[in-house]
């Protein structure tokens, strides 16, 4: 009987479920090498995790509104943290588009429409340069800042469908 069909004496105990793969001795002088790719089957964490990444990378214009909104609070705490001042600079600067607004035009070229549209856009430039500064020199969740915050994110996803449908296309 040949050694390669007789049973061995030594067998290897296999646990139950592992796919066992059996390589023949090499012999000779021309022994080829070879390698054994196992694939792993990804874990339900990971199977998971990139689940979930390819949901958000397929709907990541619809979240938008609550990446920035996420974006400015995690932005107001690290500012509150190490420069509380940065809050008096970004209300300065919330409120430069009223300002500017208050001044006469030189022409009356704006016709109502357009004019209403500035002044909406100062007006919530104003309230999220507030928000900003408040939330920057008192902390972003103090207060009823965060109602402010998740208000601010409510108006953002009802006045996207608005502004996209408003917005003029260029043809190229």
């Amino acid at each position: 009987m040949s050694s390669r069909t007789r049973p061995r004496a030594r067998t290897v105990k296999v646990p139950a479920g592992a796919t066992t793969v059996r390589i023949p001795r090499q012999r000779g002088r021309r022994q080829q090498s070879f390698v054994l790719v196992v694939p792993e089957r990804p874990t339900l964490t990971s199977q998971a995790v990139r689940t979930l990444g390819r949901l958000l990378w397929h709907h990541r214009l619809a979240l938008l509104p609550t990446g920035l909104a996420v974006l400015a609070l995690t932005v107001a705490a690290i500012l509150h943290v190490t420069a509380s001042w940065a809050g008096y600079l970004l209300l300065a600067a919330g409120l430069l588009p009223v300002l500017a607004l208050l001044v006469p035009p030189l022409a009356r070229r704006f016709a109502g429409g357009v004019r209403a549209w500035q002044w909406t856009a100062a007006l919530l430039t104003a309230l999220m340069g507030v928000w900003g500064s408040l939330a920057i020199l008192l902390g972003p969740l103090a207060g009823p800042l965060e109602i402010f915050w998740f208000l601010g994110l409510l108006a953002a996803y009802a006045l996207r469908p608005v502004l996209r449908r408003t917005t003029v296309k260029e043809k190229v």
